[in-house]
């Protein structure tokens, strides 16, 4: 049997993070086998966040509040959350989250979610949409207001 131990595990974080998105995390689907559902522990400092608000086109996400009261931003606005709440997003805008720490504590909570490549998310605060094909090298991050038409560019069509 494959298992691992949440009381302690490796964090990692990544240098490149701005501030304001410094969150300690680890990724253990793979360790155990799963191929299909991800699951992520983060530790959030306070004033840090999982990542922007955004949703996803493809993938269900949960959260479960495991210590601290982090808080979680969706369409209806921000609520604080208490240790051992759990909140679902559904794809598409309706599921639109960040899930933030805006107390003076650390905050762990563990998100769960569908793996889908390839994958699509937006972002409604920067106008963006992020599109993972799951091959390296070919995702693209773009902001809406750079789309084209679909014939643009394609040789023979007039512009």
């Amino acid at each position: 049997m494959r298992r691992v131990n949440l009381s302690a595990p490796p964090l990692e974080t990544d240098a490149e993070d701005p501030e304001g998105f410094r969150a300690a995390m680890f990724r253990f689907g793979g360790q155990l086998g799963a191929e299909r559902t991800g699951m992520t522990l983060y530790e959030l400092p306070p004033g840090q966040a999982v990542c922007p608000y955004h949703y996803e086109y493809g993938e269900e996400e949960w959260v479960l509040v495991l210590d601290g009261h982090p808080s979680v931003r969706t369409p209806e606005g921000t609520e604080r959350l208490d240790p051992m709440d759990v909140v679902f997003f559904p794809t598409g805008p309706e599921g639109a989250h960040q899930v933030r720490n805006d107390s003076d504590a650390p905050a762990r909570v563990l998100m769960v979610s569908e793996l889908v490549t390839p994958s699509a998310t937006a972002y409604p605060d920067s106008g963006k949409v992020g599109i993972n094909p799951g091959v390296p090298g070919e995702g693209v991050m773009v902001h809406r207001s750079a789309s084209v038409d679909y014939y643009d560019g394609e040789p023979g069509v007039d512009a």
